[in-house]
This record gives structure tokens, C-alpha cells and sequence, in this order.
């Protein structure tokens, strides 16, 4: 193979990031609705029969589908299969930058413009209730900042003696921002917490 040949194969599309596409790949949904004259974010509250973070809250969204044409269709298939929204009655506005957690996660976060009278149907195994939040509250608030220290742990059997210093190898530790909204009894928090903060940064910059 010559230069040549290898400029070629990297003029093709390539994945966003290396992992992308053995990740686990899902899409939100950041629904901006009108209440009152105003706009809000809304947000649901995830069923307590869930058994993966019960009673959290989230943006509507999911697992992409080897079935979607792209991340954008799977948040408008996920906001229609928890929330009764159709895709013709929501308008998106913009793509944000993915939220890329780790090689093998990340998530792909849409704002779109939902009509409120079309939430009326929740699916009751997914989304316990839903409640909207004023955008310019948002904006003006300053949530809370607390950190989650990471630090890796070899698996069994890692093979200690292929690498310097061996089993004395200095891992690094790192820390996880872990931001905290405050908003009538609700605390949004976790990747919600970040996509909202990154989404509400974009708007005041």
C-alpha cells in the first residue's frame, strides 16, 4: 500500500472519535416548550420501575437502533415512544456537541421545539411524570459543583509484567464534575446535569 492508497482510505468518512463505532450510542431530546408565553426545558422523571436509575431525571431519549438512519431519528423515535410526541409536530433546532463519557458511551443531544399539548400520553414503563423549568431561570442559576473521584482498577489476570513498574504502575486518578440544579423539590443532576449545563453555556455565550 503506498501513501497514495492510505490518503485515499482517510478521505472516507471517518468515526467522530475512535470507539464510535463499537460504542454504546444513544440520543436526547432537550425539549424547549412554551408555558404561559414562556419558554421552558422540560424534563421527565424516569418510572421507579426502571432498572437502570430509577426515578432520575432525563431527557427523553434512548439506545440508538441499528433500525435509525441517524442519531436525530432515534431522539425523535425515543421522545415519540416515552412522550406521545410525533416527529411532525417537534422542530429541532440544533445538534450540540456529543457528550462522549467514555470510549464505549456516548450520547448525542438534540434541542427541538416540542409542543406541549402533545405531551399528554406518558409511557407509564419509561417516564413517571414530567415538569418544565423556566429557560431564563436556567440561565441565571448557578448549580452546584461537587466532584466524583475515578480511578482505575486493573481487571484479574492484567497482565502486570508487560508494562513499567509493574504492579507499582501509578494509575491516574481523575475527578468527574458532577453539577447540581435545584428547582422545586427536583434536583437534575448526572448527564442530564451536563448536557443541560453545556446547553445553557452555548446560550450565554
Amino acid at each position: 500500500m503506498n501513501v497514495d492508497d492510505i490518503q485515499g482510505k482517510f478521505l472516507q468518512k471517518q468515526p467522530l472519535f475512535i470507539g464510535e463505532d463499537t460504542a454504546f450510542r444513544s440520543a436526547v431530546v432537550v425539549p424547549l416548550v412554551e408555558v404561559n408565553g414562556e419558554t421552558h426545558v422540560l424534563f421527565e422523571v424516569r418510572s421507579m420501575t426502571m432498572r437502570k436509575q430509577p426515578g432520575d431525571i432525563s431527557f427523553p431519549g434512548g439506545k440508538i437502533d441499528p433500525t435509525d438512519r441517524n442519531p436525530e431519528e432515534a431522539a425523535l423515535r425515543e421522545l415519540y415512544e416515552e412522550l406521545s410526541v410525533p416527529p411532525s409536530s417537534t422542530e429541532v433546532l440544533s445538534a450540540l456537541s456529543p457528550l462522549i463519557i467514555s470510549p464505549a458511551f456516548v450520547i448525542y443531544p438534540f434541542v427541538a421545539k416540542v409542543d406541549m399539548r402533545e405531551v399528554n400520553t406518558l409511557n407509564r414503563d419509561e417516564v413517571h411524570e414530567v415538569f418544565t423549568v423556566p429557560l431564563d431561570w436556567l440561565i441565571q442559576y448557578e448549580p452546584e459543583l461537587h466532584h466524583v473521584l475515578m480511578k482505575p482498577t486493573p481487571s484479574e489476570g492484567f497482565p502486570f509484567d508487560k508494562i513499567m513498574n509493574g504492579k507499582d504502575y501509578e494509575w491516574r486518578a481523575r475527578a468527574i464534575d458532577e453539577w447540581f440544579f435545584d428547582y422545586n423539590g427536583y434536583v437534575i443532576w448526572g448527564l442530564t446535569a451536563r448536557i443541560l449545563k453545556y446547553f445553557l453555556e452555548r446560550l450565554k455565550a
